[in-house]
């Protein structure tokens, strides 16, 4: 896996790419949430659950259908949450921010598995759970492998970290950069008089 600090890059990297105000704090830490929640499985070592297990870890937690849910429930916290959706901009609509919170969460969640595929240990992931146990990988891996917190400060956890800072941070500031600059810039308001 890459370590859950940079799970955080894509919903991060959305934020910043998105028009001031568009994805609301709130909304910005339920896609971070989601976006590191699939290692929570990681208990499951505790629980001597095998790691090929469907629970085990990179498994149930790492499907598609996983993000579904969590974006499910995204979208039923940002309809009945509160009198003005938690998601929204003060002149957006209840269902369009209820849709907008359901997909940022949903590409958030699924953000997770999608990078853990792109890394060169484990046992892949169950994207596909539970219509497959198959577990995936991506057919081109260049980011190491995060060791366990034991590990996490040694030299290995800072080749990570640096594999990290070039295959995923790197990139999506980049794309950020690239998003920014080709929009259009914002029309000046109107001098009423």
């Amino acid at each position: 896996m890459p370590s859950i600090i940079t799970h955080a890059a894509v919903p991060l990297a959305l934020w910043c790419a998105a028009d001031r105000g568009r994805i609301s704090p709130r909304l910005l830490g339920a896609g971070v949430i989601a976006a590191m929640l699939p290692d929570a499985d990681v208990l499951a070592f505790a629980l001597h659950i095998p790691y090929a297990d469907a629970f085990g870890h990179r498994g149930a937690s790492h499907s598609l259908l996983f993000a579904c849910v969590l974006a499910a429930l995204a979208a039923v916290l940002a309809f009945f949450g509160s009198r003005r959706p938690w998601s929204a901009p003060p002149c957006q609509p209840r269902l369009a921010s209820t849709v907008q919170a359901a997909v940022f969460v949903f590409v958030c969640a699924a953000s997770h598995p999608l990078l853990d595929a792109l890394t060169s240990g484990g046992l892949g992931v169950a994207l596909a759970w539970p219509w497959s146990e198959h577990r995936f990988f991506a057919p081109w891996r260049p980011i190491r492998v995060s060791p366990f917190a034991p590990q996490f400060f040694s030299a290995r956890g800072l080749a990570t970290l640096l594999s990290e800072l070039r295959w995923v941070w790197l990139p999506l500031a980049g794309a950020v950069v690239a998003w920014k600059l080709i929009q259009p810039a914002p029309a000046a308001p109107r001098d009423p008089s």
